[in-house]
């Protein structure tokens, strides 16, 4: 990870290396904390924030979810976030990692007396699965994990609690020789990558499973809304494993992942194990979006 200047910590910026928690911090131990992912681009205009509000207010309502009452208010993170990306002066792509944590004061399960901390970090980053995967695809592995069921945990929430389950999926994949995991649900079904939203596309028809056992994704979201533009047919539904096996092409979103081709999933080759063609044009489509080069979708934007 390239080290920044500074993190923004309960209102102060923080030296990078002096950014600590106590040891008993309570998330630390129990679990509850909630956080974001956020990415900046550098456009033609300068370094831009996507979805900044969407983020944000993601990240306020994982809180709700989880029972954390957040000291910091929508406009005081968004502004925090902006003055962070400035004070760091970066020169090209950013990722941004707000985080809302339980922190020193309170040990044992119950949580409500924690000190509640709010921290931003933000580093320069590039292809969270790596540019040769944007262009060529990546090799995926369906994890004999599945996905945390919504009768125990709550999806909808970006809780860091959630993310064992994708780190023990992530940790099976890439020891079987593959890239990344593809969670089922419960009942069997496809509910999402270890950290990305899923699609397939079968003769020109967009598909993506429900948000029922998935995070309410943000980059999934805008990539929908990028296949309405280009009147690409959608459809929201179930899928199977085995469906996947004999879908034309596959893709995995997120704010990290971006727009991720698939070209094989459990050793069955997906399409011509390339980046398919409405793949393609919907990666080239977010790029537009994300570097500002689509006026129609310009409000996404925050510059910096």
């Amino acid at each position: 990870m390239e080290k920044a200047k500074y993190i923004w910590m309960d209102g102060d910026f923080v030296n990078w290396d002096d950014a600590k928690i106590h040891i008993l911090s309570h998330t630390l131990h129990y679990g509850n904390g909630v956080f974001e992912g956020t990415r900046a681009y550098k456009t033609e205009k300068g370094l831009a924030i996507f979805r900044l509000r969407d983020h944000t207010k993601r990240l306020l309502n994982s809180a709700k979810i989880t029972m954390i009452k957040s000291p910091y208010t929508l406009e005081e993170l968004e502004n925090a976030q902006i003055e962070l990306l400035k004070k760091n002066d970066f020169k090209s792509n950013v990722y941004i990692r707000p985080l809302i944590f339980l922190g020193y004061g309170v040990m044992g399960l119950y949580h409500v007396n924690a000190p509640v901390n709010v921290s931003i970090a933000a580093w320069e980053w590039g292809s969270y699965l790596g540019d040769e995967g944007l262009e060529n695809g990546i090799r995926v592995k369906i994890s004999s994990f599945a996905r945390n069921s919504v009768k125990s945990t709550m999806g909808k929430a970006k809780a860091v609690a959630n993310y064992l389950n994708s780190q023990m999926a992530k940790f099976e994949a890439l020891e079987a020789g593959y890239e990344e995991a593809l969670l089922l649900d419960e009942e069997g079904f496809i509910a999402e990558g270890s950290g990305e939203c899923f699609f397939i596309i079968r003769d020109g028809v967009l598909i993506s499973p429900p948000n029922d056992n998935s995070l309410e994704s943000i980059t999934q979201e805008t990539v929908l809304r990028l296949a309405r533009d280009k009147g690409i047919p959608i459809e929201r539904r179930r899928v199977t494993r085995d469906e996947v096996y004999i879908a034309d092409e596959a893709f995995f979103t997120g704010t990290a992942a971006e727009v991720t081709p698939i070209n094989e999933v459990d050793g069955r080759v997906i399409g011509n194990g390339k980046r398919g063609e409405i793949t393609k044009e919907l990666q080239s489509a977010y790029f537009d979006v994300v570097y500002g080069r689509n006026p129609e979708y310009e409000h996404f934007l925050t510059y910096i």
